[in-house]
């Protein structure tokens, strides 16, 4: 995984994190590593080495930059969901107020936007975007900016994530200083601004549903049985597994109509399947509903089509 990383929050001018990662992580593309960057941070602020606990040759502490995050936005607001495989990209946006003196989209400024959840002294896990967020000038002291947050549900996620997430974004003016040389660092010179809690977001888990209905063709006033399995995915095993304990709707819709009516609500069984029985009446189809949890989206099975002789 990317990132699975243990924050604490230090002392000192400024509210900074240290992010713990083991080294076989990747953080980000090859250009965009935040947790490395705000591991440094720490390190200025703090005096000692987050890994090590030794003091480092760089001097002085980081000054407070006049910058401020608002009008965070994450997957314009909607839940985050995220299947077994592959990769889930949520777009990012927000705003950047600061002094006149500030400029966000220098080559020198780095400024970044990330989710985590738990405490924010002692964060469970850790999510970054492939790469850095583009700025725009709005005006001498705003500044628009989008970016994104990229998942790899089969490597960085674990059930326990199909939860509420927060935002913290921070920007750093190096003003020159290169951060990758090998001589001591003057962090005086560099200027450090974090907001945290900027806004939350939940991630749930991939929903899906099947439906099938039978005999087919069926005579009239005969019984219908109606089955399904409702299944979300599981990031512990990276597999789909049965929903239990939660209730589905059975919905049916005329031929000749686009109108679907519920026909009862049906509880699922310890691996997730739906089974129940119907008289066949006319014509039409047949389907789950499932109006979703907190850590799982809702999910409409295909209808599945009964001839009623």
């Amino acid at each position: 995984m990317r990132i699975r990383a243990t924050v604490a929050a230090v002392t000192g001018a400024l509210a900074l994190s240290a992010f713990a990662v083991p080294a076989a992580q990747a953080t980000g593309s090859d250009s965009h590593n935040p947790v490395d960057t705000l591991k440094a941070l720490h390190a200025a602020t703090s005096g000692k080495s987050a890994f090590t606990g030794s003091t480092p040759a760089d001097t002085g502490t980081p000054y407070a930059l006049d910058a401020k995050f608002g009008n965070v936005r994450i997957n314009g607001g909607k839940p985050i969901v995220a299947g077994i495989s592959g990769k889930v990209t949520a777009p990012v946006t927000f705003t950047v107020t600061h002094g006149a003196g500030v400029d966000v989209t220098a080559d020198d400024t780095e400024l970044d936007l990330i989710i985590y959840r738990g405490a924010f002294n002692d964060p469970t896990n850790i999510l970054v975007g492939d790469d850095w967020p583009t700025c725009t000038n709005t005006s001498a002291t705003v500044a628009s900016c989008k970016g994104t947050i990229d998942i790899l549900p089969g490597e960085e996620l674990y059930n326990a994530d199909a939860t509420t997430w927060k935002a913290l974004g921070y920007v750093i003016d190096w003003n020159d200083v290169d951060p990758y040389t090998d001589d001591d660092i003057d962090w005086t010179k560099v200027g450090y601004a974090e907001g945290d809690a900027l806004a939350t977001t939940k991630l749930q888990r991939l929903s899906k549903l099947t439906v099938n209905a039978a005999p087919e063709p069926v005579k009239k006033g005969s019984t219908i049985t109606v089955t399904g399995s409702l299944t979300r995915a599981n990031w512990d095993t990276a597999k789909y597994t049965g929903y239990s304990g939660v209730y589905a709707q059975l919905q049916f819709r005329k031929k000749n109509s686009t109108t679907y009516s519920t026909v009862k609500s049906v509880k699922t069984t310890s691996t997730g399947g739906l089974k129940t029985t119907v008289k066949a009446s006319v014509d039409g189809y047949y389907r789950w509903s499932f109006v979703g949890t907190t850590s799982a989206p809702a999910v409409k099975a295909a209808g599945d089509f009964i001839d009623v002789k």
